[in-house]
């Protein structure tokens, strides 16, 4: 039996690794710290919040991924911001262990349809890029500050007051 060749496979290897720090910065935060606003401001984020966006997005790219592979997708123009707020809107009532579990649940569906793509598209790297590592990235260096301030440690050399 002949396997094919998976396009994305630099892409999956690179979700990991950040995805394995996105994990290992929340398990550092007890059930009170996830709950503290701050992590974003304007609108105030916890790290329930960052967790539920993360875990919206990922959802939302198996659905896209599916489609995409099949070919029902519709290429249209994201209204990132709007789509961020109803997500916020969603999860924002349920609690860190919902917003937990479901990021964790998403993340091997996304997977699953990510690696089920034979080919490489224009819309799928889109997809790759919002539910996979440049999406953790953008989210990683704020929340290893953020984690830090948290528990009183140093960020970038100096004390965080406490």
């Amino acid at each position: 039996m002949e396997q094919r060749a998976q396009p994305y496979l630099p892409e999956i290897e690179n979700e990991r690794i950040l995805w394995d720090e996105l994990l290992r910065l929340c398990r550092l935060l007890d059930a009170d710290e996830v709950l503290v606003p701050g992590y974003f401001r304007d609108p105030d984020w916890t790290v329930k919040d960052l967790v539920a966006h993360i875990g919206t997005w990922l959802a939302e790219a198996e659905i896209q991924l599916f489609r995409i592979d099949v070919g029902t997708y519709v290429d249209e123009p994201l209204d990132v911001d709007a789509m961020n707020a109803e997500f916020l809107a969603a999860m924002r009532d349920q609690t860190w262990t919902t917003c937990w579990n479901q990021m964790l649940a998403a993340r091997p569906l996304m997977l699953g349809a990510w690696m089920h793509l034979a080919v490489r598209s224009e819309p799928a790297d889109r997809w790759v890029r919002k539910s996979g590592a440049e999406h953790y990235a953008e989210h990683l260096p704020r929340l290893r500050e953020w984690v830090a301030e948290l528990r009183g440690e140093t960020v970038r050399g100096e004390a965080v007051p406490g």
